[in-house]
């Protein structure tokens, strides 16, 4: 299993997202990607995102501006 990072700080709605399903794409089963957003709309994007494509949103952190997703590839 691997675990990549995607710095998507500073992109707006849907940069984020489409961004995040593209790595997914290209991961293998098990693997967790971790997402580092600023736009506060990708607290909803990005939930949705794993309701389409099934995969597993582990944990969402807020914290000063930086809103970060893990999702493990189904």
């Amino acid at each position: 299993m691997a675990d990549t990072t995607l710095n998507l700080r500073g992109l707006k709605c849907p940069l984020p997202a489409l961004r995040a399903k593209k790595a997914l794409r290209g991961m293998q089963s098990g693997d967790l990607l971790t997402l580092e957003c600023t736009d506060p709309l990708t607290a909803i994007d990005i939930p949705n995102l794993c309701r389409e494509t099934g995969d597993q949103l582990e944990s969402k952190a807020a914290g000063e501006g930086l809103l970060t997703f893990n999702i493990r590839k189904k």
